[in-house]
């Protein structure tokens, strides 16, 4: 048979040869060691799970034959195949001096990895390494000679010797009909189903079995698990499925010869073959994920003595020699090893109870390794690995480091080390080699260690404080109606203080080592949560009674307490441990009555912040309501915040000085919410102001009929924007008046109450210089900016709103449609006059400049609308500028009111654009289409000079402006602008 398969020893060097024993006897077989009592944990295997049903002894056994394969082949050469006639029939005793019994394993010299590892040897008495005593074999009551590297694996994965023989057999028999090839381009399931028959067998239930799940390896390889992803429409896979199910149904013929076999071969070689680009004749049959990194668990997981679950064979170093040897086959590296095997010392520390350290330090020493691989790589695969298993380690620790003071006490507080430091060790990998958030940031920013002891520390302490808790419930719920149920909380304090110790002295020298003010941060935890519980107590007192002090009294006793402990352990600190204490504020009366005088103040904040939705809603605005014409609600709300700034001073405390701001910040968000909702709803100049419509050639023939049709449409868009105050009696020019009023006079009065706050502060006992030299402390900041803010929108609103919605009839939808002649700006004259005469008798003086002001600044837009975005009905002749500019001067004189009304120089400012616009009406149509096609060409250069590009609406009107020169030739009745604007524009003449 092959010369690389003639050893009988797995793994040896290919000088030894010694012929294959068959199996014993049922009477000779050697009892199996008995499985390792290892306990369920509640660890899911971080691994991945298979997608067929393969039991952890299928896995098992099929790493076993991948092992024997590997390791009879390990030389790397080519397969051969030396006939050997006694292999098949008979046994052949080893000779005593074969090189197979001198290369026997022996437990006398020390695993250099145990050492590394500072793992212990197997247990003394009869808990020997199997490679290392002496027992008893198969009855015979001789010593059994020390086993070679196969036999051992062989009783660690628990294979019987009948399989081991059968596995062996069907090796050599592959060798003979591969001959010239390595073992990495054969597909190992496949051959062993083509070599082993029914006659292999004990029985047809066993053969069966075993083929079952050889065809589920196969499936997980190549189907589910492959390593090049797959496409689900593969034909050779689709085949290769059918065949494996139907398998399942009914065993397959396995002849060499047989069609179904052949087939077989043909979809499981097309697949195996598949690469991801590397050139190379190895199968990939075995190194998907995860099937690799489950069949390689498994071959680690022999490493551990079958007779002591929790220690390692001495002869871990040779067999993690031979194990490596799978790594061609199954797609591993040293990366991916460091990786499981980690996992596999921690899995098994966990499922043996937790109890050998030994396990728990070793694991811990692995992760090292790991640490530095995951430095070294970004490959994506093993990153997901990785992120898994750390991920299902650091769940576990956390688990019980979440709550350390439930998992550990006297007795067990050694292994508490270990598993902190295995859990630090797992976050710090996943934070800072994998996690993208953390690259991100600088890497001072984040101490991913001391974090994770914070976050412990403090859950910990707050689950036990919690339970400290429960140990008053009973008397807490019995008593609380009575009252002398508030002592309860002193004698919390008492165990909180005890607790506090015992963590000192037990706990915080081990965690000190990963974070060094641990002691600190463990008191600033009980300090917060009893400061949670006293703040409720304070919370449901009105008034200091004995019991309020007896607890206060515990309190601060118990406060001193936690503090000295908070300074002693930061007495290193760079801050002295200034912030430890930052995070714990102290409990005094003091601070208990500033959180009293706070809750008074926000309550009385809330009911104003009510009584002003409740007020705004039922106000009408009605301008009759009182002389003034401002709002009743505004009264009753300048009233409220008077009496509660009076209130407060009157309250039995040395500590007006320090809280006015607060008071005053809810003051003054409360009025200046009054001013936001006193505005709402009343739109803005952009709500009136009507959609510009589209530009195109106006004709006096299709005015009239457009009139009807623009009229309709526009207006409707308008209205559509302001239907809700068409029905509502609150949005009419007088209402809008009365609003701009009510702010002006809320703007007004908050100097009177900054003065009164003043008064109150001189008379106050506890009132210091530096309180009156603060002077934001006492001022409103956000109101009178929202006051001034709704003014100016108020006033805007009602002038365009006046303008073009109201007035829309005789102004928008009548000013200059049709001839200009007949429809002149009289009409609109007189309604503005109207509205003036309402608003001047209704708007405060103060504010009535700027009220009319807008209306002049609306009325000038819109007259500027009209001349140049008036839409198709409306046409303009060069001789009806003069008509426009006298009614332009009538418009102008109105708001003059022949000196009475706004002064001149602001009607000249607000008139600008207007008086610029003009003269273009006066200009002749040659001389606009020259001047536009001059500042065309300036604005768009010589590509403009044959066909000048549209220019785009700015909505800012200036005479040297191309949209503006374009719309003046639009809207100008004449033939030549007619035939100007048809061979540069094409631009239709109705809409």
């Amino acid at each position: 048979m092959a010369s690389l398969f003639r050893d009988l020893t797995l793994g040896h060097s290919r000088r030894e040869s010694t012929p294959l024993k068959p199996p014993p006897k049922p009477s000779q077989l050697s009892i199996m060691p008995s499985k390792p009592t290892i306990t369920t944990t509640d660890l899911d295997s971080p691994l991945g799970q298979l997608g067929t049903q393969l039991t952890d002894s299928d896995l098992r056994s099929t790493a076993y034959e991948i092992f024997v394969a590997v390791c009879r082949t390990s030389s790397g050469k080519a397969l051969t195949y030396t006939p050997n006639s006694s292999i098949s029939d008979s046994p052949t005793n080893h000779s005593p001096n074969s090189p197979a019994l001198q290369r026997s394993l022996t437990s006398a010299a020390a695993s250099k990895m145990k050492k590394a590892l500072g793992l212990k040897s197997p247990g003394s008495g009869s808990k020997k390494s199997p490679g290392s005593g002496s027992s008893s074999g198969s009855g015979q009551g001789k010593v059994r000679r020390a086993l070679t590297v196969g036999e051992l694996m062989r009783t660690q994965m628990r294979i019987s010797e009948t399989v081991d023989y059968r596995i062996r057999r069907a090796l050599l028999r592959i060798a003979a009909g591969q001959v010239g090839r390595r073992i990495e381009s054969v597909v190992l399931p496949l051959e062993l189903l083509q070599q082993l028959k029914l006659s292999d067998f004990t029985d047809q239930q066993e053969y069966e079995v075993w083929q079952k799940r050889t065809m589920k390896v196969l499936e997980a390889g190549l189907l589910l698990h492959p390593h090049v992803p797959l496409d689900k429409s593969n034909p050779t896979s689709q085949r290769l499925r059918q065949i494996i199910h139907g398998a399942m149904d009914r065993p397959i013929e396995t002849g060499k010869n047989n069609e179904s076999m052949q087939v077989l071969r043909s979809a499981v070689m097309s697949l195996a073959s598949r690469s991801d680009g590397s050139i190379s004749e190895i199968c990939h049959w075995a190194d998907g994920i995860p099937l690799n990194l489950r069949l390689y668990e498994m071959l680690l997981q022999a490493c551990f003595d079958v007779n002591d679950d929790t220690s390692i064979i001495d002869e871990i170093d040779e067999l993690l020699e031979h194990i490596k040897k799978t790594w061609t086959i199954l797609g591993m590296n040293q990366m991916l090893h460091n990786l499981c095997f980690t996992w596999v010392l921690f899995h098994r520390f966990v499922a043996t109870g937790q109890a050998e350290t030994d396990l728990l330090d070793a694991a811990d020493g692995q992760l090292a390794e790991v640490a530095r691989d995951a430095k070294t790589t970004k490959d994506p695969q093993y990153s997901k690995i990785l992120s898994s298993i750390l991920s299902s380690i650091l769940g576990w620790a956390e688990k019980r480091l979440l709550a350390y003071h439930d998992t550990f006490d006297n007795g067990n507080v050694d292994t508490m080390q270990g598993i902190v430091s295995l859990g630090v060790s797992a976050a710090k990998i996943l934070v800072e080699d994998i996690s993208n958030e953390y690259r991100r940031k600088r890497k001072g920013e984040v101490d991913v260690v001391r974090t994770r002891i914070d976050t412990y520390i403090r859950s910990s302490l707050r689950t036990a404080f919690a339970q400290r808790m429960e140990k008053a419930d009973s008397s807490w719920r019995a008593s609380k109606n009575q009252p002398n149920s508030l002592p309860v909380l002193a004698i919390l304090a008492k165990d909180v203080g005890e607790l506090a110790i015992n963590e000192k002295q037990v706990f915080s020298p081990i965690l000190k080592r990963w974070h060094p003010f641990s002691a600190g941060v463990a008191v600033a935890t009980l300090h917060a949560c009893y400061g949670n519980e006293i703040k409720q107590f304070i919370s449901g007192i009105v008034e200091l009674t004995p019991d309020a002090v007896q607890v206060l009294r515990a309190a601060d006793k118990l406060e001193k307490d936690l503090v000295q402990i908070a300074v002693e352990d930061s007495v290193d600190s760079d801050d002295g441990g200034k912030a430890i204490i930052r995070e714990m504020p102290p409990y005094e009366a003091e601070s208990a009555i500033v959180d009293l005088v706070k809750a008074w103040i926000r309550a009385r904040l809330d009911r104003l912040k009510e009584w002003v939705d409740r007020n705004l809603q039922q106000e009408v605005w009605n301008p009759q309501a009182n002389q003034e014409g401002y709002a009743p609600s505004a009264v009753e709300v300048l009233r409220i915040v008077d009496e509660t700034l009076d209130a407060y001073f009157q309250l039995p405390i040395l500590m007006h000085p320090a809280l006015l701001p607060d008071l005053m910040t809810g003051l003054d968000k409360c009025l200046q919410y009054y001013a936001t909702k006193a505005k709402s709803g009343c739109g803005s100049r952009n709500t009136y102001v009507p959609t510009m419509p589209a530009l195109t050639r106006c004709t006096m023939e299709s005015k009239f009929a457009w009139k009807k049709k623009e009229k309709s449409a526009n207006t409707q868009k308008r209205n559509s924007q302001v239907a809700t105050m068409n029905g509502d009696s609150s949005f009419g020019v007088p209402q809008f008046c009365v609003r701009i009023n009510t702010l002006h006079r809320i703007r007004s009065e908050l100097d009177v109450l900054e003065k009164r706050i003043i008064t109150h502060l001189r008379n106050s006992e506890s009132a210091r210089a530096e309180d009156f030299s603060n002077g934001l402390a006492k001022k409103f900041e956000l109101t009178p900016a929202a006051c001034i803010e709704g003014v100016q929108q108020l006033s805007e609103a009602v002038a365009y709103k006046i303008v073009f919605h109201d007035l829309s009839h005789v102004f928008w939808d009548g000013l200059y449609v049709g001839e200009p002649s007949s429809s002149r700006i009289e009409p609109f004259v007189q309604e503005v006059e109207r509205n003036l005469l309402i608003i001047s008798n209704i708007i405060h003086e103060r504010v009535r400049t700027r009220v009319v002001t807008d209306i002049m600044r609306a009325s000038f837009d819109g007259f500027l609308l009209v001349l140049l975005a008036g839409g198709p009905s409306r046409a303009f002749m060069h001789q009806d500028s003069q008509i426009i500019e006298d009614d332009f001067k009538s418009l102008k004189d109105l708001f003059w009111a022949n000196g009475d009304g706004l002064p001149t120089e602001l009607i000249d400012k607000f008139s600008t654009t207007v008086r610029s616009i003009l003269p273009l009406l006066r200009t002749d149509t040659e001389s606009l289409v020259e001047r536009y096609r001059r500042v065309t060409l300036e604005a768009y250069g010589s590509s403009a000079r044959s066909k000048p590009p549209l220019p785009p609406t700015s909505g800012q009107w200036n005479p040297t402006d191309p949209n503006t020169l374009l719309r003046m030739l639009c809207y100008r009745n004449d033939e030549a602008a007619s035939r100007y604007l048809k061979k540069t524009y094409n631009l239709p003449k109705k809409l």
